[in-house]
């Protein structure tokens, strides 16, 4: 990913959630910013002169027991990052059931081994645990009073996820 894509991945981010779930510009590119080697879009293949973007995956490096809260503008990482934070992904509806949901992760997941984490968490969002699931992600259970104040930030239903790399 690039800044340059990044009124794209707006579009694709209000293709995917409508009027909910919307973050800024300023927050996800401070995930740009901060890990370019785990952030990644998909594109269209085709002839057109420039490609569209039709999916994204922001991740970076974080602390596993304080996840960010929704829509915050990072401005640096932790020193002691003990987990991979996937932090977003999003499909064009045009490319869902296409496989671009697998490839993405896997190219992040390919960047996020090299960084030496042997952990990764996610907050699901909208009934998307079911999702994550699929890449071995499972629900935390007992999780700290820090995360469950965290998972009420992002809407009903959220559910804090953790799966080994």
């Amino acid at each position: 990913m690039q800044p340059n894509d990044l009124p794209q991945v707006l579009a694709v981010q209000a293709q995917a959630y409508g009027d909910v779930m919307l973050e800024s510009e300023a927050t996800l590119a401070s995930r740009l910013r901060l890990s370019p080697e785990t952030c990644w879009v998909a594109v269209d293949a085709g002839t057109a002169a420039e490609p569209r973007v039709a999916g994204y995956l922001f991740t970076h490096p974080w602390q596993i027991a304080a996840p960010p809260s929704l829509d915050t503008v990072l401005d640096t990482l932790p020193d002691s990052a003990d987990c991979w934070y996937v932090h977003d992904m999003a499909l064009a509806p045009r490319t869902r059931g296409a496989g671009v949901a697998s490839r993405l992760y896997a190219a992040a997941l390919a960047s996020a081994r090299k960084l030496g984490l042997q952990t990764s968490a996610l907050v699901a969002v909208q009934q998307s645990h079911g999702f994550w699931a699929r890449f071995g992600y499972a629900a935390a259970t007992n999780v700290s009073p820090i995360i469950a104040a965290k998972l009420a930030g992002y809407g009903e239903g959220a559910v804090f996820m953790t799966r080994r790399l």
